[in-house]
């Protein structure tokens, strides 16, 4: 029989802490808490509703990645598998819910992320650095980038001297 698992979108109760084992791996911990939210129909008023507050634990490039990309308040997207955690302190025993979180993302509905390749991902053996080979056939609807500067009425634009741009184009 194997854990269950959760997708669901939460919000980060702290910072993720990262260490490392006596092996090396990383291994962070992220505080995160589920509540419901309603809309009372009588006020029109959103409430909050129960919350839920659970350990989670991501594990190696994840664990890094995380770290490095996720603060104390961003509302978050898991997937991961829910486990109980037990261990005994001054001759009590206690447990408690916990998730191994297997991937984990910023709700872009409340923030604005710039994504970017690890190093790490872009090994992947075919020493294309992430790409598909030449002769391999992009999958339908991908486009080829072209080569150049983009047209000048182009509103996505981006700006070559800092990598971005600061405006939306609308």
């Amino acid at each position: 029989m194997s854990l269950p698992t959760m997708t669901g979108v939460g919000r980060l109760t702290g910072d993720p802490e990262l260490r490392f084992t006596q092996a090396g791996k990383a291994v962070a911990s992220i505080p995160l808490a589920f509540n419901s939210r309603r809309l009372n129909q009588q006020t029109q008023q959103w409430e909050d509703g129960d919350v839920f507050y659970i350990r989670a634990t991501v594990w190696e490039r994840l664990a890094e990645n995380a770290t490095e990309s996720l603060s104390k308040g961003m509302e978050v997207i898991v997937t991961g598998e829910l486990r109980t955690e037990r261990w005994e302190k001054d001759g009590q025993k206690h447990e408690r819910p916990a998730l191994l979180i297997r991937s984990i993302a910023p709700n872009l509905a409340f923030a604005v992320a710039q994504v970017s390749k690890d190093a790490a991902s872009q090994q992947n053996g075919n020493g294309q650095g992430g790409r598909p080979a030449q002769n391999q056939q992009r999958p339908q609807g991908q486009t080829q980038r072209r080569n150049g500067p983009p047209p000048q009425d182009d509103p996505w634009a981006v700006d070559a001297a800092k990598g971005y741009s600061d405006e939306p184009p609308f």
